[in-house]
Parts: structure tokens; sequence; C-alpha cells
């Protein structure tokens, strides 16, 4: 998996691009090996964008759901124990206020009185109640009687709400803990990208593998050039993505990924290196993102169900390759 991608045919007289026409130089100057270059997606997979003056804040409420599911687990445990936290902390402070306004409190010790909730005798006991209620645990040590119909109505709200936010809060979770990003860290791509020449054709090559026994059930592959380019009319754009073709005619994309597999780009007059020459490729600011997409065998109708809703989860590894290793 770490070795470079070669391949030992000589074909005389193809048809060639800049790469095999120019001569390449045989040392990049030091100043543009050692110089930082900044990423626009990390070799972990990540996106190395911020988004800056976002004034429709409110578009992130909307989707409250995803919202939680894309937090850092530290913040999503916050919210998980704090909504459960404050709707208990809520509805006791009801279930106390209700023993107070009916009298219950100054009828504690009073065997002829029937209360709302018996042995509720202070907000300490109303918390506890409200706990025993949504969690639906019922120690039968305080119980609500049929002679308070503002608590029966109060038993009833609270148990929906309760439901509904068990729903929620064990959905999110569940969601965060059976994302398959994990699962990338056994998929392995070769160290370099190399170009070379392949049945006459002077092809972009790198390899890619699974480390597991378990397969990657309907892996696809496809790849994407971020490069600068400036129209005919003028205007530049900075970050623009241009398709590199790894098979999608041909079917060559879907993989069967069962040992590790060469994907090979053939560099012809439609691919965008096609007037890239070999002096100049070391020069160009640009960078090859590679996308693996698939379902784990072991839990297929799990993540296939998550790909359905939330289809930002669906990349399972990000490959990046500087210009300066496509040799």
């Amino acid at each position: 998996m770490e070795q470079d991608v070669e391949s030992p045919v000589t074909i005389h007289q193809p048809k060639l691009p800049k790469q095999a026409r120019d001569d390449l130089p045989k040392h990049i100057s030091r100043d543009r090996a050692k110089r930082k270059i900044q990423r626009y997606v990390r070799k972990d997979g990540k996106c190395n964008v911020h988004h800056g003056n976002v004034r429709e804040t409110y578009r992130y409420l909307t989707d409250i759901f995803t919202t939680l599911v894309d937090l850092k687990w530290r913040f999503n445990l916050l919210i998980f124990v704090m909504v459960y936290t404050v709707t208990w902390l809520f509805f006791g402070m009801i279930w106390w206020l209700i023993a107070y306004i009916r009298g219950d409190m100054d009828h504690i010790e009073d065997p002829t009185w029937t209360p709302c909730v018996t042995n509720l005798n202070g907000f300490v006991s109303a918390f506890l109640f409200s706990i025993e209620t949504e969690t639906t645990i019922g120690y039968g040590y305080r119980v609500i009687t049929d002679k308070c119909p503002e608590g029966i109505i109060l038993l009833l709200v609270q148990s929906v709400l309760g439901s509904i936010v068990n729903a929620f809060m064990v959905g999110c979770m569940f969601v965060k803990i059976s994302q398959p990003k994990k699962r990338a860290e056994t998929l392995v791509f070769s160290t370099h990208a190399v170009i070379s020449m392949r049945d006459g054709k002077l092809c972009l090559m790198f390899r890619v593998g699974d480390l597991r026994n378990s397969h990657i059930v309907e892996a696809s592959i496809r790849a994407k050039l971020i490069k600068s380019k400036q129209t005919t009319e003028g205007e530049f754009i900075p970050l623009n993505q241009t398709d590199i073709n790894v098979g999608y005619y041909t079917g060559d994309d879907r993989l069967f990924l069962v040992s590790p597999l060469i994907i090979s780009h053939e560099i012809n007059q439609q691919s965008p290196f096609w007037e890239i020459s070999k002096a100049q490729l070391p020069k160009e600011e640009l960078e090859i993102v590679v996308i693996l997409e698939g379902m784990v065998e072991a839990t297929g109708k799990k993540v296939l169900y998550i790909l359905e809703l939330l289809s930002q989860y669906s990349s399972i590894l990000a490959l990046i390759i500087k210009a300066y290793n496509l040799y």
C-alpha cells in the first residue's frame, strides 16, 4: 500500500499531452518545498473552510437535529444532560406549586387530608416525583391521587413531552454514535500518486485498499481538482472544482474493494491536466481531492438510513494529493 504505482511498459509514438513532451526539471526549488501550503481539505478528510459573517443563524435552529449531530461530543453530552435536567426541574417546580396552592404543605401530618401527590412535602420531593414520572420509574412511595384534576392533566402533559424529549435526544445520540467516520481509518491510500504509462496512455494513478475483512458495500470513488480559474470574461474563481474522470463512463469508479486496487485517470484531451506541462506542474497551486463512498457491511441498514437522512455523513474518506507528489 505504501509503494508507488509503476508501469514498465514502453510505448512508441503515442499521442501524449504536455507532460510527456516537455522535460521534467530535476529539482524543485527548496523554497517551494519548505513553504507551507494551505490545504482546501486536510489529510484527515476535514474541510479547511471556516464560515464567517453568517447572519442568518436562525437557519441552524430550523434544522436543530442536524445541528446537534454536528456538534462536538462535549457539547452534545452537555446539551443531553441539560435538556433532561431542565425538564425535570421545570415539572418539579409545577408539581410543587400545585401542592403549595392546594395547601398540601399545610396538611402534611393530617391523615384526613387527601393531597394531590402523597408524600410530597417540599421541592426536593417534587423534583424526585418529576424524575419518577418522566422516566416511568414509579417507586410507589409518591403517587398521584384521583382528587387532583390539575395533577392528572399535568401528568399527561409531562408523559407526552417526556416521550418526545426521549425520542429526540436518544435518536440524536444514536445517529452520532453510529456514524461511519471511524470506519474510514481502516481505508488506506498509497503514500504517493504517480504519472506513468499504462496501455499506451499517460495516466495519473494511486492505490486504495481496505484493511478489514468486512467489505465496503456499493463502494464508489470520485475525484475533484481544486484549482483557481479565470474565465474568458475575466471572472476569477479562486476555488474552482473540476471533475477528474476515474472511470465514470466505463464503470471503473464502482469498486469491489476486496484487495487493493489501482485507481487510474487517463490524461487525455478532456483531462484538466492536458495543458499542464511537467515544468509547469510543480508550480501550480492545485489539490486533488479523492472521495470514497460506501456502506459498512456489518451495519448496512443503519448506515443506509443515516445516509438517506443526512447525506453529508456519507463521505467515508478524503485524500489530498499535492502537485509536488504527483511524480
